[in-house]
């Protein structure tokens, strides 16, 4: 990574881009706690021009993927904040119900502590993130990353959870990233026009539902990761869009991780995802990679749980085959609600 693209101390801070109303800066936070088929996200994007910042929080298992019925849940919306906060000590605005987490930076760009609780529901978190690495930056001018800066960091996760008052051990591998740049509004809108939906398709072809998962202009991002506690492992973004007739989808802006050695996604990488026809959801994935150094990792992985916040895109703990071990990670599938209803039709088609 050339000296320009090295993230510096001072990106542990909030950056000033431009007075564009969609201008967002990230931080986000996950780990695992797989023998309880658990997955916990932290998230915040922060609107330095609104002077407001959204976060929530939100564990989830196999016994129920809705908010409602998650483990845990819970969102606070457009919260006034200060000009300019400082990102390496800080704690979020809340609303009523409480006051939001708080994030203590220990050691620049790699050891941070996160703590939260919410009495009301015997729910709290109290763990470090401490990197196995420095934050990996994705190469700018490729999908989809084309402008923003962002990297993502492995690291070990150790601590605790309080779910329903019951101390939880956290430890285990977790992934974070940042990213500041505009999005949404007419950020997410494609300026591509189409005459219909098969002009969409790049590749006609197979069933009809994978057809329809990968027309063009649809939003559609599926962001997939699993690594072992030693940290090998993969992760990258599958560009649907591109994908064959047989379900294959070539993927970038990832890594393979292997004896303590990264290597970026080269061309030749794939995916290949398998859904549910009464949810529409990915069950089960094959992974085929290969990166810069021609090293090549071959993975298949399990869905153990489901949480969706509206009933369409989903994150999803997965359990990983990896180099002859067992790994965990996440599928992060994002869907516009009626291009996936669309999929979910065919998938459930009859006759």
């Amino acid at each position: 990574m050339t000296d320009d693209l090295e993230f510096k101390p001072e990106d542990d801070r909030y950056h000033q881009l431009s007075d564009d109303p969609y201008e967002t800066e990230t931080n986000w936070w996950s780990f695992n706690i797989p023998e309880r088929k658990i997955g916990c996200w932290i998230h915040a994007p922060y609107y330095p021009n609104r002077r407001t910042v959204t976060w929530r929080i939100f564990a989830w298992d196999d016994e129920g993927y809705d908010p409602a019925r998650m483990a845990y849940f819970r969102k606070v919306e457009e919260a006034p904040m200060p000009d300019a906060p400082d990102l390496t000590d800080i704690t979020f605005p809340g609303d009523k119900a409480g006051p939001g987490y708080s994030l203590k930076m220990i050691e620049p760009g790699m050891k941070y502590h996160l703590l939260y609780e919410d009495p009301s529901r015997g729910f709290a978190l109290d763990f470090t993130h401490t990197g196995l690495h420095r934050p990996h930056r994705f190469p700018p001018g490729k999908p989809p990353f084309m402008q923003t800066p962002h990297f993502d960091q492995l690291g070990h996760v150790e601590g605790w959870m309080t779910l329903r008052g019951e101390r939880i051990r956290i430890d285990g591998i977790g992934v974070r990233d940042r990213t500041w740049g505009p999005r949404g509004g007419p950020y997410a809108a494609s300026p591509k026009v189409y005459a219909s939906d098969m002009d969409r398709v790049k590749h006609p072809g197979g069933a009809r539902w994978r057809e329809i998962e990968r027309e063009r202009g649809r939003g559609r991002i599926q962001y997939i990761f699993g690594h072992r506690k030693d940290g090998t492992g993969f992760l990258g973004f599958a560009r649907v869009q591109d994908g064959d007739a047989d379900g294959w989808s070539p993927m970038n802006a990832g890594w393979i991780r292997r004896d303590g050695n990264f290597g970026s996604l080269a061309e030749g990488s794939r995916m290949r995802v398998f859904r549910s026809p009464t949810t529409g959801w990915s069950t089960h994935m094959q992974v085929e990679l290969v990166d810069e150094h021609g090293r090549t990792m071959t993975s298949e992985g399990f869905v153990v749980s489901s949480m969706s916040e509206a009933g369409y895109g989903v994150n999803q703990l997965m359990r990983w085959d990896i180099d002859g071990g067992i790994g965990w990670g996440e599928d992060q599938d994002v869907w516009r609600g009626d291009h996936f209803i669309r999929v979910l039709d065919a998938l459930k088609a009859v006759g």
